[in-house]
């Protein structure tokens, strides 16, 4: 297997840590954090951003303030793993918009899917008549997020 990791400098660590905090800093203001020039900064950023270390800027919304109250993960056995099976469970995942994410997993469960809904009903609905309604689908085990005491950090690079 080739090795794909970028090579990296402290100044290199220090932009990325800072565009992970925040996308929308400007080159002057990463040049002010980099101690650089914007220029040299901005240069920086474009290289990370042409490499594909930097795949792209979200803005990260509040779920609540958009009527999303339940954060669920949803654990999915499929009964069969063929590559046709595999295709078509791919491609329920990609259309369904409450499915914010989703990873292939070792062990149990063959997926594991973060969902967001407005309502217990919805995920009701989601879990019955969409996922185990697939006929490639086995099994379905839910857990709803009660809280979440550390929310989504960026990656630890240094």
């Amino acid at each position: 297997m080739q090795n794909s990791r970028t090579s990296l400098d402290a100044t290199d660590i220090a932009l990325l840590d800072a565009v992970q905090r925040d996308g929308q800093a400007t080159a002057q203001q990463l040049g002010e954090t980099l101690h650089l020039s914007p220029s040299q900064a901005g240069r920086r950023r474009q290289r990370l951003e042409e490499a594909g270390v930097i795949q792209g800027y979200r803005a990260r919304l509040d779920p609540d303030k958009l009527g999303l109250d339940v954060q669920a993960f949803v654990q999915v056995q499929l009964a069969r793993h063929g590559a046709k099976e595999g295709t078509d469970f791919a491609r329920l995942l990609r259309v369904r918009p409450e499915i914010v994410s989703a990873w292939t997993m070792t062990g149990e469960a063959d997926y594991l899917l973060r969902v967001y809904c407005p309502d217990l009903a919805a995920l009701n609905r989601l879990i019955h008549e969409v996922l185990l309604a697939h006929p490639v689908v086995a099994r379905v085990h839910s857990q709803i997020v009660m809280d979440q005491p550390k929310a989504d950090a960026p990656l630890p690079i240094g």
